[in-house]
């Protein structure tokens, strides 16, 4: 008890300005984890930390309960936790100095609501209107809606374009003569924030080998981000949707319609409307 009060009857014998000096240390610490978090929520960075936490609770675990052998190993294994972590979150280090050069006063007391920028039911529509569009022509296409993470280092590398959402503007970026047509387009809430822009390609072994640079590339993006994408098969006429790394072939417009209402606006599932099938980690042949 005494170790617990000891801390505490020590704040009596600070002076006023000790005690700023602390609140601020304080404050200063919490701002920069707050930051962090707010950097890696919603990316690949995020289910690595949520790794590293379990990691040190089963460090901790192991310990008390007396697995001499796994503490012994996961003890070790710290040593490296350091250089690993750095060549792990590498992108976000780096992203994460740029933004901190970035950040005004202001932003810094803005308190940001839930990150994720609502579409509204006509943005809905006119999504599912132009890749209804594009399916019919057998036009390829790749949409990239944000999520919770941002994806400004994605928009930075096409042409922006800061639009509202409409079928004609989504058609006519991808029509085959259009120079932009060439890349995806990403949108943020009800804006078409850029065009023509280079995605990651995933790496996936388990993904089909003659998958197009078009889904490879659906997939890369929302391996590494909680984006969720569309994708229009310029040979098939086929849609697919990727989520969370997995690639998906939906049946009908419908069924897409339902699940960007589902994801983006939070509504129930449609009645009569077909669910997409689950998640499977088999090969996925979507042309």
């Amino acid at each position: 008890m005494e170790e617990v009060l000891r801390p505490i009857t020590a704040l009596r014998n600070l002076t006023a300005s000790e005690i700023f000096i602390n609140l601020l240390d304080v404050a200063l610490v919490a701002f920069l984890i707050y930051r962090l978090l707010l950097l890696v929520r919603g990316t690949r960075a995020w289910r690595i930390l949520i790794g590293v936490i379990a990691f040190l609770i089963v460090l901790v675990l192991s310990d008390k309960f007396g697995l001499n052998t796994l503490h012994w190993i996961l003890d070790k294994a710290t040593i490296l936790g350091p250089v690993a972590l750095v060549i792990l979150f590498l992108p976000e280090v780096r992203q994460a100095i740029e933004g901190f050069g970035k950040i005004t006063p202001l932003q810094m007391i803005h308190v940001p609501g839930s990150g994720e920028e609502r579409a509204e039911a006509r943005t809905v529509e006119e999504i599912c209107s132009a890749v209804a569009e594009l399916q019919q022509e057998s036009i390829g296409a790749l949409i990239v809606i944000e999520r919770t993470a941002k994806l400004d280092e994605i928009i930075s590398n096409g042409v922006a374009l800061n639009a509202r959402v409409s079928a004609p503007l989504l058609g006519s970026i991808f029509y085959g003569e259009n120079p932009l047509h060439d890349g995806a387009v990403i949108l943020r809430g009800d804006t078409v924030m850029a065009a023509a822009c280079r995605l990651p390609l995933s790496e996936n072994p388990r993904l089909d080998s003659h998958l197009h640079m078009r889904h490879r590339a659906a997939v890369g993006i929302s391996e590494q981000t909680d984006a969720f994408t569309i994708t229009v098969s310029e040979e098939r006429g086929t849609i697919s949707v990727a989520n969370d790394g997995e690639l998906r072939r939906l049946s009908t417009v419908p069924e897409l319609r339902d699940l960007l209402n589902r994801e983006l606006r939070k509504m129930p599932h449609t009645p009569g409307v077909p669910k997409p099938a689950k998640k499977s980690r088999r090969r996925v042949r979507t042309r």
